[in-house]
């Protein structure tokens, strides 16, 4: 029988699994936009990689490359079963903590 908590989404604020906010994407934006910034020192900032500041401010190039993947049949990333298990386990965990908190809605 499934948990009460899996109904529930988390919020952004919480979900560990979201890096960076749609402010922070805004803020990258504007700093850049701005000047004297380069996308190593917006990445080092914010604790991103460079491709993902790349991405945010050039998302033509960002569907340029998913186009491009999906021509090469997808992503060929290697599947660790294990790993993934208790990757879902500890995100269950977590979840899990933050309803018994009241902090899901």
């Amino acid at each position: 029988m499934p948990y009460k908590h899996t109904k529930f989404k988390i919020p952004k604020k919480l979900d560990k699994r979201v890096k960076i906010t749609d402010k922070d994407r805004d803020k990258i934006r504007e700093l850049y936009a701005a000047g004297g910034t380069s996308h190593r020192k917006l990445a080092i900032e914010f604790g991103v990689s460079k491709r993902l500041i790349q991405f945010i401010l050039n998302p033509e190039k960002h569907q340029e490359n998913l186009d491009k993947r999906k021509e090469r049949g997808g992503s060929k990333m290697y599947y660790n079963k294990d790993k993934h298990t208790d990757a879902m386990k500890k995100h269950r965990r977590y979840k899990q903590e933050l309803f018994l908190e009241g902090e899901l809605i």
